[in-house]
């Protein structure tokens, strides 16, 4: 069985290799890639709070 920290290194959304995607890019465009990766993560978890209340 997994650790949750492994799982969610593991996970099907790839958070954590997108974040060292970002990590490598120049300083200039981090704050682009983390804002776009904040809006996405919003959106899910609007999503998820929309599905279950129904």
């Amino acid at each position: 069985m997994q650790q949750p920290h492994q799982a969610a290194e593991h996970g099907e959304d790839g958070l954590l290799g997108r974040i060292e995607v970002i990590e490598a890019q120049p300083l200039s465009q981090r704050a682009a890639s983390y804002d776009q990766v904040a809006e996405e993560l919003l959106t899910e978890l609007q999503r998820s709070d929309q599905e279950g209340s129904a």
